[in-house]
């Protein structure tokens, strides 16, 4: 029971992650110095879609499930969590690169928007 409670809290952790990856560009515009974190996880999110490696989370979720019964899941968190919701089909490595430029896309976007006012200065 405890670890299956574990399995589910990182599910939780790992969404929380992977939306801070793809939208949290929006906190940095309102809190510049949330980039310092922000950054370097949209860097990890789109270099683990571009490599198409499985995030370390998805293993440790899969020993929690194991250790509470369950059989876990092969594959990684957007296939088996994310994929499901946005599309009927399994994660392709087309997927993978498109959803590795969608974090690169949006982000870049508002990091150019914070430094366009950053260096724009008062007034």
């Amino acid at each position: 029971m405890l670890y299956l409670l574990l399995a589910d809290l990182l599910v939780l952790l790992h969404l929380t992650f992977v939306v801070f990856v793809v939208l949290g560009i929006l906190l940095v515009l309102r809190w510049p110095r949330l980039a310092w974190v922000h950054l370097p996880s949209a860097l990890w999110g789109a270099l683990i879609e571009f490599a198409g490696w499985v995030c370390p989370l998805t293993p440790l979720e899969n020993r929690f499930r194991q250790l509470g019964g369950d059989a876990g899941y092969s594959g990684d968190f957007v296939e088996h969590y994310l994929l499901p919701i946005l599309y009927p089909q399994a994660l392709t490595r087309q997927t993978q690169i498109a959803l590795g430029m969608l974090v690169l896309i949006l982000n870049a976007t508002g990091y150019v928007i914070l430094w366009r006012r950053h260096t724009s200065g008062p007034g």
